[in-house]
């Protein structure tokens, strides 16, 4: 596994694709939060918080992480070297937690550099510190783990097709029915089962600072989910 992991940062770094996840995420919440007019700007939001971040992040990752996993399995297929790496002495579970954490690990790389947030923030504050660190700390983990979910359904539909813009649309769908879907769906529908499938609701509990058992698990349980999907899939192509 550490050698799929291995190659599969370095191939991040080695062309172009790492360096504009990174600018790219960072660029644009740079400019909507300090930037743009509008409810995510920070200076005119009248508090000493990072909400409109913990909000605005989850919709560019939406798109980004798809962008960064559809070449996982999509690659392999089109080059015809995935039949070539599933017989090296590696088990499937392996590679596909390889190429998982290698995307998982860029998309972390990318997260790093909005600490200095935090600090501004901190240093905003009237008086200086004036932040609620709890709700903060809950909201990063939050983040992580609404990361880990979206990195597992972006491997998944990489190996769903050999076309990588495919896999990315189909990435984005997912990502965007489990992210909010099922919230518009229960409001139509009016049930509360319904809205407790979808990541928001656990997203949102996580973000006010509590890290609720039933919260972990609901994200742990969808990013497994959708790499045993992987495993499915990638045992199916190696008969």
């Amino acid at each position: 596994m550490l050698a799929i992991l291995k190659k599969e940062i370095n191939s991040f770094f080695a062309s172009p694709i790492g360096y504009l996840v990174i600018a790219i995420f960072l660029v644009l919440n740079g400019l909507f939060l300090w930037l743009f007019k509008g409810e995510f700007n920070i200076l005119d939001y009248g508090f000493a918080d990072l909400s409109p971040f913990f909000l605005l992040a989850p919709w560019i990752l939406i798109f980004l992480i798809p962008a960064v996993t559809m070449r996982s399995f999509s690659d392999e297929k089109k080059q015809g070297t995935l039949e070539l790496l599933l017989t090296k002495p590696i088990t499937h579970i392996n590679i596909i937690l390889g190429k998982y954490f290698g995307a998982f690990i860029l998309i972390l790389i990318a997260l790093l550099p909005t600490l200095l947030y935090v600090y501004t923030i901190h240093q905003l504050g009237s008086p200086i510190g004036n932040l609620d660190i709890g709700s903060t700390l809950g909201s990063y983990f939050g983040l992580l783990f609404l990361i880990a979910a979206y990195t597992a359904i972006g491997v998944y539909a990489s190996s769903l097709s050999d076309n990588q813009i495919v896999s990315f649309i189909i990435a984005v769908f997912i990502c965007f029915l489990f992210y909010i879907g099922f919230e518009g769906i229960a409001e139509f529908a009016s049930s509360n089962f319904i809205e407790q499938l979808g990541m928001s609701v656990h997203y949102k509990s996580m973000s006010r600072g509590v890290l609720d058992t039933r919260d972990i698990l609901y994200f742990l349980s969808v990013t497994i989910f959708f790499l045993m999907l992987t495993k499915v899939n990638i045992n199916k192509e190696n008969k």
